[in-house]
């Protein structure tokens, strides 16, 4: 199925390892040229170099900490200055910072929503004058299992931020409907992928992460990347043309959410 990506512009935030990694390559591999961000100078030519050798052709990098109030800005201006344009936004980027919630403090919930919802919000605000000019585009945000349902203890600040991202986006989707600018999020499970904290639980504790998976992963296995990219890739493009407002579980039925 020819997704017709070809030439568009994507940025993808958190594009450096990991399933922002991942992302940029099913992006790319249909012809997509990217834009990605990370903090991190090194990580992020290495991965483009690895997306290169992969036959990407346009992979633009930009070094910069999407949680400032500049970096959505940074990595946004870069694109369009580079593209001419701006297509597909994928708010990727995100992080957690656990405890109980008594024992959390302003500073903890702050740095989170500035890193897993305000850095998204900020590019899409940049991002949705050159779509519309455009005639209309792509915005996806990486949500979690835990925005749609209770993670369990010690992860209210998670759970809270990207549930934000769910209920913002689908806002975001009656409103810029007119545009023909599409907003949805996807919600992966639990996804191992190299140096992803899920890989180094099963390589310091294999038999409890067995247990895990024996009790909370219907497929009897964890996530990959590239399936989350997968879905990712299909909703920026025009082939998911009727789909705006949706929150995608990408999950294998880990999920007990009825909606």
């Amino acid at each position: 199925m020819d997704l017709k990506l070809k030439g568009k512009v994507a940025v993808v935030t958190g594009g450096s390892r990991g399933i922002g990694l991942y992302i940029a390559r099913a992006l790319g591999a249909e012809g997509a040229r990217l834009a990605l961000c990370a903090r991190n100078r090194d990580p992020l030519e290495e991965a483009a170099e690895s997306l290169r050798a992969d036959g990407v052709a346009d992979v633009l990098t930009v070094a910069c900490d999407i949680a400032e109030e500049d970096g959505a800005r940074k990595v946004v201006d870069a694109a369009v200055d580079r593209y001419g344009a701006l297509d597909v936004l994928v708010n990727n980027v995100g992080g957690n910072r656990r405890g109980k919630f008594e024992e959390t403090n302003d500073q903890d919930w702050l740095d989170i929503l500035q890193l897993n919802v305000l850095s998204g919000f900020r590019a899409s605000r940049l991002a949705i004058p050159h779509m519309r000019a455009a005639g209309g585009g792509s915005i996806v945000f990486v949500s979690s299992v835990f925005g749609r349902e209770k993670g369990g203890p010690g992860l209210s600040i998670y759970n809270t931020t990207k549930t934000a991202l769910i209920s913002a986006a689908g806002i975001m989707a009656l409103e810029l409907a007119k545009d023909s600018i599409r907003v949805n999020c996807v919600a992966p499970g639990s996804i191992q992928f190299p140096g992803g904290s899920w890989d180094k639980r099963v390589k310091s504790d294999p038999e409890g992460m067995r247990k895990f998976v024996d009790a909370n992963l219907p497929l009897g296995r964890f996530g990959r990347a590239d399936e989350v990219a997968d879905v990712v890739t299909f909703l920026a493009s025009e082939r998911a043309s009727l789909i705006t407002g949706a929150c995608i579980a990408v999950d294998g039925s880990q999920g007990r959410s009825l909606v």
